[in-house]
């Protein structure tokens, strides 16, 4: 106990900033947010929690039996601590899991077996596997896919990478595959090999940039080997590929959300909603992407309820499925709450690890930025803080954003996050727990400011919307990210 409230005058002491200057009164954090950061720096479960998520069930990928447990694990978090939650059904459009992958290289003279990982909606082939050339296509751009010709035609085209050194090499890596992965498919290869990206030839799984659509083998190669079958190619050594893909495959199934709540008093009809992905791919234990902040989000319900705040508006905790295949997830809960949408005054997204909260992106909707700003200054201490206002898709702030609430993604400093992502090395000792509960610190003076705060932005008409997409670059986002035909068609978002 002595050590709890050491703990948190310490911080409470920055939390409010620069100290005043001598004779000054001291600017106090309102009542509540005291009492939040106290409960949330001191002796909580938090720890322990990532510990059961990601080391007792491990990776999450959605459709898993590990994923059905974490959806269990999740509501009786809740509900232990006293929390209001149930779980909410959803329909996953395609199942997509990979039992094991192989590859074996050959060419004259030389053999060897390079570990793979298959991308997540590539398709599976036949146990004796599929083999075809194995083409070197440079970095796969447009002059590359010239150069080779037909003889891209029917064989593997094995593409080269930088090494990934943190999250903007991320975004460019997206980015880059869904202009190469078109041109791959125009040019009729038989399937696409990436040299992974990783240091220490580490493992990791990319969505295929078009989906459930794709009717190609897609794979990542080990860097090391990707690079040895790139010198043997590019010194005049044929070589084909035999991939080995068994994959579990089907059409759609039933999934969950889990939500909690905590009820609102003057204002509960409105809703502020904050929300972290509990599924993850499956080659890791999931501990940055996202466990961390789904543990985070239990830890701040826990501690409002056993404080018995209870701010003006409704604050609603929703652990996602299905974001690493395509934010089923949060699609789902925008349709089956579709007639509530008009009430949420906001809605948030942690979705990068365990580095310290330095801003949010708030959607291009520069009169959200004040809002936010003053939402988060008792904590100004923690900062400094930078609101960045542009749109971001990848995360389940998306499909609030096409519906025109105001949306907002927490802007996290890279740590650990990008060298690590979707990879064998996502586990728990990649966290900074102590960073983590600042975080948490931020994140409760967040939805409290907007729980509380008098009014609220109203919600954007498709044709603000719109106006987005034209003046910033969410559309391509949106289509690197395989996401805009549903915004294009109508059938995702706010209806034309």
């Amino acid at each position: 106990m002595v050590c709890r409230s050491w703990k948190a005058v310490a911080v409470l002491a920055i939390l409010a900033g620069p100290v005043a200057a001598q004779g000054s009164p001291a600017v106090a954090a309102p009542a509540p947010l005291d009492r939040l950061t106290a409960a949330l720096l001191g002796a909580t479960p938090l720890e322990q929690n990532l510990h059961e998520l990601t080391d007792k069930i491990g990776g999450r990928a959605t459709g898993s039996s590990a994923n059905v447990r974490a959806v269990d694990w999740a509501l009786a978090q809740f509900r232990a601590a006293g929390v209001k939650a149930q779980k909410e059904s959803f329909q996953m459009p395609n199942r997509w899991l990979e039992r094991s992958a192989r590859a074996v290289v050959k060419g004259e003279g030389v053999e060897f077996a390079p570990r793979i990982a298959a991308m997540p909606f590539s398709v599976a082939t036949p146990a004796s596997g599929v083999t075809a050339a194995l083409v070197d296509v440079g970095r796969g751009t447009k002059d590359d896919f010239a150069r080779v010709g037909a003889n891209a035609k029917g064989a593997y085209v094995l593409v080269e990478q930088d090494e990934l050194k943190d999250i903007e090499g991320l975004f460019k890596e997206y980015a880059e595959t869904a202009e190469i992965e078109p041109r791959a498919f125009a040019a009729g290869v038989a399937g696409v090999v990436y040299v992974g990206s990783r240091a220490n030839s580490l493992l990791y799984r990319h969505n295929v940039a078009i989906g459930a659509k794709n009717t190609r083998p897609m794979m990542v190669m080990e860097r090391d080997a990707g690079l040895r079958a790139l010198r043997l190619l590019r010194g005049g050594t044929a070589l084909s590929l035999t991939a080995m893909l068994d994959l579990d495959t089907g059409g759609a199934y039933e999934s969950w959300n889990v939500v909690g709540e905590i009820p609102g008093t003057t204002k509960a009809d409105e809703i502020v909603l904050i929300g972290a992905h509990l599924d993850s791919w499956d080659l890791g234990d999931g501990a940055l992407d996202n466990g961390a902040n789904a543990v985070m989000l239990i830890d701040i319900a826990r501690q409002f309820q056993r404080l018995g705040i209870r701010p003006a508006r409704t604050i609603r905790f929703v652990m996602w499925n299905g974001e690493e295949q395509g934010m089923e997830g949060s699609f789902g809960y925008t349709r089956s709450h579709l007639a509530e949408l008009e009430k949420h005054v906001m809605a948030t997204s942690f979705d990068i690890g365990c580095g310290r909260v330095q801003g949010f992106f708030t959607g291009a909707r520069p009169e959200l930025v004040p809002l936010v700003t003053k939402a988060i200054a008792p904590v100004a201490g923690l900062g400094p803080f930078k609101q960045t206002d542009a749109p971001l898709v990848g995360t389940d702030n998306f499909d609030f954003m096409l519906h025109g609430v105001a949306n907002i993604v927490a802007d996290q400093e890279s740590a650990s996050y990008g060298p690590n992502y979707h990879a064998r090395s996502d586990t728990y000792e990649k966290c900074d727990t102590r960073v983590l509960r600042q975080n948490a610190v931020v994140t409760a003076a967040l939805v409290y400011g907007f729980a509380t705060m008098p009014d609220a932005l109203p919600r954007q008409t498709r044709a603000q919307i719109d106006a987005i997409m034209k003046s910033t670059d969410l559309e391509a986002q949106m289509k690197s990210m395989g996401v805009w035909d549903g915004w294009a068609a109508g059938t995702r978002g706010r209806r034309p």
